[in-house]
């Protein structure tokens, strides 16, 4: 029962997040990323890990360029099997599996997971409680923990919100959740480190 609860919560809010016409998808990230530079999580990050949007997800390819990202280090997730990503400085890209753009390995730079200071993850759905659903496959469930130094955050659109997140004891919730419209943290004490 919870997984068809959750496969179809995945399915509604994909089809909402593809619904945003291209130009407000556009508009919509840029507001997100303007959010997340101006959050001393951010600012204080030296090791930033952020995804390459994929489909109708929420883009964060204009965070690197932003005059608050000067001197940081983002880094890139990398699948490198069927449940294990890695962290990757891109020297150069390709296209990888289901069509995501990822580094190059023999190109790029690893780097270790406990050096890095925020990762923002991706999400099909979120909650106010900022627990997370992903694609499916569990990759940032197994990978956060081994941030031992970092936030962990979301980045999404606000019609990717659901009341509730039917969740299993492995997900892992995120500490905050950035959108167009707002930022969501998980634990009221750090609200002033996102927002």
């Amino acid at each position: 029962m919870l997984e068809e609860e959750r496969s179809e919560l995945r399915k509604s809010r994909r089809q909402a997040r593809r619904a945003l016409s291209p130009e407000e998808r556009a508009e919509r990230s840029l507001r997100t990323v303007r959010r997340i530079c101006e959050s001393p999580v951010f600012r204080e990050a030296k090791t930033v890990m952020i995804y390459a949007a994929m489909g109708a997800e929420l883009s964060l390819d204009g965070l690197p360029a932003q005059p608050e990202s000067a001197g940081k280090r983002f880094c890139y997730p990398l699948c490198v099997s069927e449940t294990k990503m890695i962290p990757m400085v891109p020297g150069a890209w390709k296209t990888g599996a289901y069509g995501i753009r990822e580094p190059v390995r023999e190109k790029s730079e690893e780097v270790a997971p406990e050096e890095i200071d925020l990762v923002i993850c991706p999400c099909t759905a979120f909650d106010e409680r900022c627990s997370r659903m992903g694609q499916g496959g569990g990759y940032y469930d197994r990978f956060l923990p081994k941030c031992v130094n970092a936030l962990a955050a979301m980045a999404a659109f606000e019609v990717q919100k659901a009341e509730a997140i039917p969740v299993n004891e492995w997900d892992r919730p995120a500490d905050a959740v950035f959108t167009e419209d707002a930022v969501y943290v998980r634990d009221p004490s750090k609200k002033e480190r996102f927002s």
